[in-house]
């Protein structure tokens, strides 16, 4: 299917059209914004190679965008990656963005040769809890996720 944006691999060029994105996306996380400080972590990120970022674009406007970060499965000895970030925004949702953002990301998992993908999301956004299991993503069951926040 024909879609009228595309998906870039984001790289330093691309900051000032990720940082809004990204901002938004932490706001629909209950955080304040913060445009300045989510610019330079973005640049900070992407200066260093730590994520993959995937970006839409339709006309060079940032419509949204994947944030993976590298990880590694111990016990299969292979490459992870953990979709950190998803984020489409509000007026472009419904248009296949996510989807093919989550396409892409696959992709990638498929080209490193890694054992596979990991997220989390809100227990509330069923939105996003529909799409990823009707893309294939299966929720967890047999373990638990703990954190120390620090």
């Amino acid at each position: 299917m024909a879609h009228d944006f595309t998906i870039l691999c984001a790289d330093l060029q691309h900051v000032d059209t990720i940082a809004p994105l990204f901002d938004a996306y932490r706001q629909f996380y209950r955080q304040a914004p913060d445009l300045e400080h989510a610019r330079e972590f973005i640049k900070d990120r992407l200066a260093r190679s730590e994520p993959a970022i995937f970006l839409a674009v339709r006309e060079g406007i940032g419509l949204g965008l994947a944030q993976l970060y590298p990880s590694f499965s111990s016990v299969e000895m292979k490459r992870l990656w953990i979709l950190n970030d998803l984020f489409v925004t509000p007026s472009a949702r419904k248009q296949g963005i996510g989807a093919a953002l989550l396409e892409r990301a696959r992709q990638l998992a498929i080209e490193t040769g890694a054992r596979g993908l990991m997220l989390e999301t809100a227990v509330d956004n069923i939105t996003a809890q529909r799409l990823y299991e009707r893309l294939g993503w299966r929720r967890e069951v047999d373990f638990y996720t703990y954190y120390l926040y620090l």
